[in-house]
């Protein structure tokens, strides 16, 4: 089979699993992994090999660039501390974690005596990353709450890099390669802030271009350049891709996309890039099924098993500790994340591809990729498929029934009232004869009616649906309130001191919101009455 027919084929079956998984309660790449797992093992079609060029050529620089394209850069920057201790030293410490838990279990165990601890640290490297393509499209699927979201997809992201520049440097010293922690800090920094800066320079001439041009089909294909121009140009200064990529995305998602791009480009980019997604996840995760042999995977269950519980354990202890460095500060986060971000902490494509990458006479290289391909796949399916069950045990989504029909009648509402508007609007400019106009106005006021009345019921019936309106509303209030507090202090309206009290105590109540650490949530709303600034003694003494 060429090539050329394979990708048809696999666009076209995952096609048939996009519609038919609108019906099941799976994520739509979970689903994707099976098909492609059933399908290779059935060795029905013969699809291309997730290779390194591949991915990196073709799939991830998209996949990276749509999701920091669309990430919240005001809730990222919100939330960069526990972002960046996550993807830098959370990665440092999970490969370290999953190295001090598998060797050892592995020994006693009787599973492999001579696995060292070289291996285990460079199986740590291959496994520490949480997947971008994957978190990002699960999360997705699973519509959790906004921070939470931005904190997952955030860090993948980043991490996503930080793997693989730590991957290189492992292997390097686990090759014999005369370095030292000085010197690997600074390949560190070198590799990770070269690709930094190199992409947001490139976002930003891509920005800057897009303001000067007003033509749909060249600003998409000034983001194309951006994605893959700034991963090719990295990795050709042996900086990373990655990074660069990723820097780029939230240049043009800012810049770019604010002030460089109309209304009708914007709709244009969204829908180019929403479907640049959709095709590179169709492929990546039909390809990792695909590139599964069961068999395999079955012969050495007792081995993955280890491999599995040794990383998620690590993944554990890294966001545990991460929460409670965290804390002290705004923040900190509820304890119900801890294990929705540990279980969220999917592996992908990328870990595979590195495994693979691994060269030939590399000491327990089979034994790796089998750990690696089986811990991918375990985190995808069990994980994967089990995620939305526990961030509803967790109270962090609810069964969305009811609360679908209140949008509904709630978005009844807003059509009604534009409609109604616009019936004023044509009468006072005599563009149709007031009976025609009056007889379409009682049937609109009726719809109206109608989905006031249907919301009312829900409300009265459904108690937990009020309350994660006034939630809604109380969180959407928080966030204007800092930004405007924010914006003032940019103006120079209100000092600095002031602005960041007032900050800081929006930000206590915005933790204590997503934790739901309030009677009531509109307890959280303040009374403006609580002193929040220093008081400042004649003489200018606080």
């Amino acid at each position: 089979m060429t090539p050329e027919t394979s990708f048809a084929l696999i666009f076209s079956v995952a096609t048939a699993v996009a519609i038919l998984v609108r019906r099941l309660r799976m994520p739509y790449t979970v689903a994707l992994v099976v098909v492609g797992l059933t399908l290779g093992t059935l060795r029905i079609v013969e699809a291309p090999h997730l290779t390194q060029e591949l991915l990196f050529a073709v799939l991830l620089p998209g996949l990276l660039f749509e999701a920091a394209f669309n990430l919240d850069m005001r809730e990222f920057w919100h939330n960069r501390g526990a972002i960046g201790a996550l993807a830098i030293p959370g990665v440092v410490v999970a490969i370290g974690l999953t190295a001090v838990i598998v060797t050892p279990v592995m020994g006693l165990l009787g599973l492999d005596p001579t696995f060292t601890w070289r291996s285990g640290l460079v199986f740590g490297a291959l496994i520490a990353a949480t997947d971008p393509i994957a978190v990002v499209a699960l999360f997705k699927q699973l519509n959790v709450g906004h921070r939470l979201s931005t904190l997952v997809e955030g860090e993948s992201l980043l991490n996503d890099g930080t793997s693989v520049v730590f991957f290189t440097l492992i292997l390097a010293y686990v090759g014999g390669a005369a370095t030292s922690a000085g010197s690997l800090a600074l390949q560190f920094v070198t590799i990770v802030g070269g690709g930094a800066a190199l992409g947001a320079a490139v976002g930003y001439v891509a920005s800057q271009v897009t303001k000067r041009v007003d033509e749909p089909l060249i600003e998409i294909t000034l983001t194309m350049i951006a994605a893959y121009g700034s991963f090719a140009v990295a990795e050709q200064f042996h900086f990373s891709g990655v990074i660069a990529t990723v820097a780029a995305g939230m240049v043009c998602g800012t810049l770019g996309w604010q002030t460089g791009m109309s209304p009708s480009t914007k709709l244009a980019v969204e829908s180019f890039w929403d479907y640049v997604a959709f095709a590179l996840n169709s492929v990546v995760f039909m390809l990792i099924g695909f590139e599964v042999r069961a068999e395999i995977l079955f012969a050495s269950s007792a081995l993955i098993g280890v491999a599995y519980v040794g990383a998620l354990l690590a993944r554990l202890g890294v966001v545990a500790a991460t929460a409670v460095i965290l804390r002290p500060t705004s923040e900190r986060l509820p304890s119900r994340w801890i294990a929705v971000l540990t279980w969220g902490g999917l592996r992908g494509a990328l870990s595979m591809v590195l495994a693979l990458a691994l060269p030939t006479g590399f000491p327990h290289r089979a034994q790796l990729i089998t750990m690696t391909f089986g811990v991918v796949l375990l985190s995808l399916l069990l994980q994967g498929i089990t995620m939305s069950r526990l961030l509803l045990v967790l109270g962090i989504v609810r069964e969305r029934g009811d609360e679908h029909l209140s949008e509904r009648a709630r978005h009844e509402l807003r059509l009604s009232d534009a409609a109604l508007r616009e019936l004023e609007e044509m009468g006072r400019r005599h563009l149709a004869h007031p009976r025609v106009l009056e007889g379409i106005r009682a049937r609109v006021e009726a719809r109206r009616g109608a989905a006031r009345e249907r919301l009312e019921v829900l409300h009265q019936a459904d108690e937990s649906l009020r309350q994660e309106e006034a939630i809604s509303v109380v969180r959407r209030l928080l966030v204007v309130e800092r930004r405007d507090v924010r914006e003032a202090a940019a103006e120079g309206s209100v000092s600095r001191v002031v602005a960041d009290a007032m900050t800081a105590d929006v930000d206590d109540r915005l933790a204590r919101l997503e934790s739901r650490a309030f009677d009531a949530p509109e307890s959280l709303i303040s009374a403006g009455d609580d002193p929040v600034v220093p008081t400042v003694r004649p003489g200018g003494q606080a």
